[in-house]
């Protein structure tokens, strides 16, 4: 039987922190961290390019920071350094697993990551390493999300992957609302204009100025990455 060709050649997969949680109410589980670097690695060994945003709120939520009454900067700062440990967890679950990675982080910590260069990330997918990003943008007030849209477009992946706890986009929220209503499909425009809280308006503008796919998906069905990849029909495509 011919093995089926991947859809995409290049992805930015987006992980939230709480992906690393498993079933731990804080911090990193890490037979979940071994299990997601397991399904990257397949994802890997079809010949797909693969680079990873990494969220923190598994640890530190800036926007909780600043609900408690800390100065926004200070709090999304303390977020960002929160995705720098997930990153080292995450890179440490591949490595076991037999790939290359290289850590890249937008805040310069260099016993740790390589800094942000484009023309070097490239060159890094294509010598089939798998690249974790980190620390966002390194700049706060912008969500990890947005951070994914824009790094996405400069490495000129071909569609995000936002891995989440829900297989879609709904009409609102599945896990209260049970008569919700899942989208197959869903345009940009309609993500903002329906208020829908999948990712920030920045990034859903971004991903629509460029017309950069991004597909929202169940990350706890084992095998969903690499059938999103394969081209089958998981999740929501938005567009």
């Amino acid at each position: 039987m011919p093995q089926i060709k991947p859809a995409y050649k290049r992805i930015l997969l987006k992980l939230s922190g709480e992906s690393l949680l498993g079933d731990a109410p804080y911090g990193i589980d890490l037979d979940t961290a071994k299990s997601i670097a397991q399904e990257i690695k397949e994802t890997h060994d079809l010949g797909v390019q693969v680079a990873i945003m990494i969220g923190g709120g598994n640890i530190f939520r800036g926007i909780n920071g600043t609900e408690a009454g800390m100065d926004r900067a200070s709090a999304d700062y303390m977020g960002l350094l929160a995705t720098i440990m997930n990153g080292i967890a995450l890179q440490d679950a591949l490595e076991k697993e037999g790939v290359f990675t290289r850590h890249i982080c937008a805040i310069e910590i260099k016993a740790i990551a390589e800094p942000f260069i484009k023309r070097r990330v490239i060159r890094h997918l294509e010598k089939r390493r798998i690249v974790i990003f980190s620390a966002g943008i390194g700049s706060p007030y912008f969500t990890t999300d947005t951070a994914a849209a824009l790094r996405a477009l400069e490495i000129k992946a071909q569609v995000i992957l936002k891995a989440t706890k829900v297989d879609g986009v709904y009409t609102a929220d599945p896990l209260v609302d049970k008569t919700s209503r899942k989208f197959s499909s869903i345009k940009y425009l309609d993500v903002i204009k329906k208020g829908l809280k999948i990712m920030d308006t920045t990034a859903i503008s971004l991903c629509k100025d460029n017309e950069l796919p991004i597909i929202i998906f169940n990350l706890k069905r084992r095998g969903n990455i690499k059938k999103v990849v394969l081209g089958q029909k998981v999740g929501t495509r938005i567009y």
